[in-house]
């Protein structure tokens, strides 16, 4: 199913699964067009589609089955970087350039105190990846060249991180960009859940505080979309399954200097969010008990599906999919 221009807001929305033939969790997803995604997860565990969720074909690293992939940022069918995370070596940056028949490792994480989350691409050579503080401060890793090399970043133009403040890899978009040098970072786990955003490729950065409830390590903003550099989306909440999440959404139309909550959030906690094709005002946001639809911009979100996923992606072309546990890929589709 793919939208076109004026039909993103429409009801009826709701996800087709596809066989996938593994039981791994896939936290990281790229979606690339209505035919071609990479999905990235557990067990080192890599699959790709060229034919829109028909077959998904498994092009994981060898050797990466104890290496936990939690993002994967995709250029085309052949070209694409998956990052590891982890304490120290276990944080690590992969690349293919022929589908995934052959893997090259462009980053090894060699501090013991640095633990990556995230990775965004603001286009098919300039990219970020970021960690939790180090000496209190964020560490940002930078690529040039596609993803085929990485240099970390000064950390003079990041401000200090909060006590206990850290991201989330859960999926994929606690680091995000939208235009050829913006980008965002979400946080959680300290006082208040904050969003980060540098105009500069993750040089010079500034923290803004979001209504997402915070002051617990297992609570905070999980994940964004920025739909252009002014409108974006934060979701989140409580990741505990027996804990409630209030306020597990915010909207920004600023550039996220400053974030308001939304006025009927999602009703739990939710870990993924994407925009809509060809829309200005719907976009999708996911959790492990549902998916929720919002048409006016994140201001009200309503369930529309009751299936577990921890992340989504929509392509230009006019699809959208999701992914999460237990092999689980579904591509949307009108009801």
């Amino acid at each position: 199913m793919n939208f076109r221009a004026g039909e993103a807001e429409a009801p009826g929305i709701g996800w087709q699964l596809t066989a996938t033939g593994t039981d791994a969790r896939f936290r990281g997803l790229a979606a690339v067009d209505r035919r071609t995604a990479w999905a990235a997860g557990s067990r080192g565990t890599v699959l790709r589609t060229t034919d829109g969720g028909r077959s998904w074909r498994n092009v994981s690293p060898p050797g990466a089955a104890e290496l936990e992939f939690r993002d994967v940022e995709a250029f085309d069918a052949r070209r694409a970087v998956v990052l590891a995370i982890g304490e120290g070596e276990a944080s690590r940056v992969l690349r293919t350039e022929d589908g995934g028949a052959t893997w090259t490792e462009s980053f090894r994480n060699t501090d013991p105190r640095a633990f990556y989350d995230c990775m965004t691409f603001f286009d098919r050579r300039h990219g970020l990846a970021m960690s939790d503080p180090v000496d209190g401060k964020y560490r940002i890793l930078s690529t040039r060249d596609g993803g085929r090399s990485w240099q970390v970043l000064p950390s003079a133009g990041m401000p200090e991180a909060l006590p206990g403040e850290a991201g989330f890899a859960a999926s994929g978009q606690c680091l995000v960009s939208a235009g050829p040098r913006d980008v965002w970072l979400a946080t959680g786990g300290g006082a208040t859940a904050r969003v980060l955003h540098s105009g500069d490729r993750g040089l010079t950065w500034t923290a803004t505080v979001t209504p997402v409830p915070a002051g617990d390590p297992a609570r905070g903003v999980f994940g964004l979309a920025f739909r252009d550099r002014a409108h974006g989306l934060a979701v989140g909440g409580d990741y505990r399954k027996d804990q409630p999440s209030p306020q597990a959404a915010a909207v920004t139309g600023d550039g996220g200097r400053g974030w308001r909550a939304s006025a009927t959030p999602p009703p739990a906690y939710r870990s993924g969010v994407a925009w809509l094709p060809h829309s200005r005002s719907a976009a999708l946001a996911v959790g492990p008990t549902g998916t929720d639809l919002t048409t006016d911009g994140g201001g009200t979100w309503r369930t529309v599906d009751t299936g577990s996923y921890d992340t989504v992606d929509c392509t230009p072309d006019g699809s959208c999919w999701a992914s999460g546990e237990k092999g689980r890929i579904a591509v949307v589709t009108r009801r």
